[in-house]
């Protein structure tokens, strides 16, 4: 039986989506839980693929488990363990590669449509649309570490997707459901409501995000089904 490791930086931020499609699937998981007490392991060791979720923090903080989880993205990546990092999770998969985590051309949060390179292995990830919508909540972004080939960009952040032979890394969050996006839709942070105010274009109202969902969410969950089929070794 496949085994996937899935490290979590928030305890609110679980896997969502992805948990429900590895159990469908019936792929074992072990989540991680680093703000509920829960170290990440020293190894992979074990485990046939590697998952890394989204986090309020940035990847250049100081912060021990972001360090460890680098360290395991470069065990897996060395064992050949495919590895998939969500937003969060894929700027410490560039960071690892030596890549610069910088602020976001402009933040995103909520629906955004990207555009999807013309290249074999774009296609391969995302299938022949050249246009896909998916859910974001970021101010970051990743540049492309060496050998990464540049899959999809938005206007506001150039890099969205680079993929490394089997190993997949999204600046958006595929993993979102809707329990994840009740919950983020109904913020009332201030940060974010200053966002959406300086940032109209790319930063969304939670009541915008939520009608928009009643067709993107499916239509992205489908996207999130090809995605990880790919990175397991499905197709």
């Amino acid at each position: 039986m496949i085994r996937v490791r899935v490290l979590q930086n928030l305890t609110p931020d679980g896997p969502g989506y992805l948990g429900r499609w590895l159990s469908a699937q019936g792929v074992a998981y072990d989540t991680f839980d680093t703000e509920a007490g829960q170290a990440y392991p020293e190894h992979i060791t074990g485990y046939d693929a590697l998952a890394l979720l989204g986090g309020e923090m940035s990847a250049n903080d100081d912060l021990p488990s972001l360090r460890q989880a680098e360290r395991l993205i470069l065990q897996a990546m060395e064992a050949d363990v495919p590895v998939i990092g969500h937003c969060l999770g894929g700027q410490l998969m560039a960071r690892a590669l030596g890549a610069r985590i910088t602020r976001s051309p402009e933040p995103e949060i909520g629906w955004q449509t990207m555009t999807v390179a013309k290249t074999p292995p774009a296609r391969a990830w995302f299938g022949e649309a050249r246009a896909l919508t998916v859910y974001h909540w970021h101010q970051e972004s990743f540049a492309l570490p060496a050998g990464a080939e540049l899959l999809a960009s938005t206007a506001a952040c150039p890099n969205q997707a680079f993929a490394i032979g089997r190993h997949l890394a999204m600046q958006f969050h595929v993993e979102v459901d809707a329990t994840k996006l009740a919950t983020w839709s109904a913020s009332r942070d201030p940060a974010y409501l200053r966002l959406q105010q300086a940032h109209p274009r790319t930063v969304q109202s939670g009541p915008t995000m939520r009608a928009q969902a009643a067709q993107a969410l499916a239509a992205q969950q489908r996207l999130a089904d090809r995605l990880y089929r790919r990175w397991l070794g499905f197709v």
